[in-house]
């Protein structure tokens, strides 16, 4: 089931989430608004995922993703968020960002600590990196979807 709506494409405004994936996990994350999480198919998967994500018009980058709850802690609202894999100078709420999920990692589960959440997180995103260096998934990275009309670039990003 998690596979068939993929690849899946999704752009939205990046918006403050719970201000946990810098400051507690040392892992920035992108939050998409409750409009943008409620449009993705109800019947996808929670877990991880890996793809592709842009912010505004940038460049296109490798990308780790999670749908759900996050069991460790106990969210009442589903949420996605995306770690892009590479360094931002600043921080770009209010931007548009446009993912496309390309495959799944694992299901979603709980944790016994912080620390085993980030070594999990840490091998998703070596996952993530390997999945995304194969021919199949290099050619999505140049999609069409990636280059936003000129009247939809926020902040003249």
């Amino acid at each position: 089931a998690a596979m068939r709506h993929l690849p899946y494409f999704c752009r939205g405004e990046v918006v403050k989430g719970f201000g946990r994936g810098s400051k507690e996990l040392g892992i920035p994350t992108a939050n998409f608004s409750e409009q943008v999480v409620e449009s993705f198919p109800s019947d996808i998967s929670t877990g991880i995922y890996y793809g592709w994500a842009c912010v505004g018009n940038g460049d296109v980058h490798k990308m780790v993703l999670s749908i759900g709850w996050n069991p460790f802690y106990r969210n009442i609202k589903k949420s996605v968020e995306t770690h892009i894999i590479h360094t931002f100078k600043e921080d770009f709420y209010g931007e548009i960002l446009s993912i496309v999920i390309i495959g799944y990692i694992r299901p979603e589960k709980n944790f016994d600590s912080l620390e085993a959440l980030i070594s999990a997180i840490q091998e998703d995103i070596e996952e993530a990196k390997r999945q995304l260096d194969l021919p199949e998934h290099l050619k999505l990275k140049e999609d069409n979807f990636f280059h936003l009309p000129e009247g939809k670039i926020a902040n003249n990003h």
